[in-house]
């Protein structure tokens, strides 16, 4: 199978349920949005959750797509950065365990965290430390971390760095892999709209949206009517339709797939997961429809855990469940 990348904010998630939102008041992180956080707030965030139960693992939104395209058997790798301490250890080793082809890089600050709260309600909230991961730039990326790679899956976060995005794509275009973009977040896209424009228009392939990122992007309230507003960029256009289901569309071929109501413990990662099942689908040659339908049973599965660890017989359900 052919291989993809994914290229963004290599993240430790620090996980942790919350029965109310008293925490989240008290360090001032708005429920259900992600804030970034400096290395002060982070030991001060730190040390408020000390006595409380956490789980870790891998995250960052390419991470998260690669994470779930390795476990059904894609061919995937990951260019990110680092610190050199444990979390950065733990980072390439949880990569290697899955089948990451993990092309760290590393520096001397400490590997960035996502500090991941999830309420009663399912609804998560973020304080994120950068860390490692914000150190990223143009002159990191080379044309050695494209060998033998067909496709490149960038999350919408890089964008912010103007010099490192067109480093990616020019240094993708000229070694011909295909590009990916995740428009990651709704106010990301709003406040950076002409560079994210620029980016679809010249460079990228494939373009992944939720509603309010299609919104941001096109200015049109009815999702339809985006998808086929990012599909004019001669694009292929996805959009996330939450309990609606998702569309695609691909110059005049246009599809859309629904979804079965399913318990939702954490929304974590969903929309990254979707990602991945969507491209191991696109890269394995299935069609558009099915494309969907790869996304939305592992966003389905996901959303039905804390955080993004699935237990591997459940992976095996899932990769029957596609092979049929």
């Amino acid at each position: 199978m052919e291989k993809i990348i994914g290229i963004g904010n290599a993240l430790v998630d620090i996980l942790v349920r919350l029965k109310g939102d008293t925490l989240l008041e008290e360090m001032q992180l708005p429920k259900g949005g992600m804030t970034l956080i400096d290395e002060a707030q982070q030991r001060k965030l730190r040390a408020r959750m000390e006595g409380l139960q956490v789980e870790k693992a891998t995250g960052g939104s390419a991470g998260n797509a690669m994470l779930a395209f390795a476990h059904l058997g894609g061919n995937a790798g990951f260019v990110g950065k680092t610190g050199k301490d444990d979390l950065g250890k733990f980072y390439k080793e949880n990569c290697k365990k899955v089948g990451i082809d993990a092309r760290l890089l590393q520096c001397d600050l400490p590997t960035g965290v996502a500090n991941t709260f999830i309420t009663s309600d399912g609804e998560r909230t973020f304080g994120t430390c950068l860390g490692a991961a914000a150190t990223l730039q143009a002159n990191d990326i080379t044309p050695a971390l494209f060998e033998g790679v067909s496709m490149a899956h960038i999350e919408g976060y890089l964008v912010q760095n103007h010099d490192l995005m067109e480093a990616i794509c020019q240094t993708a275009m000229e070694q011909s892999v295909q590009l990916s973009l995740d428009l990651a977040s709704y106010n990301v896209v709003a406040s950076d709209l002409p560079f994210f424009q620029h980016l679809v228009q010249d460079y990228i392939d494939v373009v992944f949206a939720n509603e309010e990122e299609a919104m941001a992007f096109t200015g049109k309230a009815d999702p339809m009517e985006a998808l086929r507003a990012i599909a004019s960029y001669k694009c292929l256009a996805v959009v996330k339709l939450g309990g609606k289901g998702s569309a695609a569309r691909l110059g005049r071929e246009e599809v859309t797939a629904g979804v079965k109501p399913v318990p939702v413990v954490d929304t974590t990662a969903a929309g990254d997961f979707f990602a991945g099942g969507f491209l191991y689908g696109l890269i394995s040659g299935a069609s558009l429809k099915d494309c969907l339908r790869f996304g939305t049973l592992l966003a389905g599965r996901i959303i039905g855990v804390v955080g993004t660890k699935l237990p591997e017989d459940v992976w095996k359900e899932i990769r029957k469940e596609l092979r049929s």
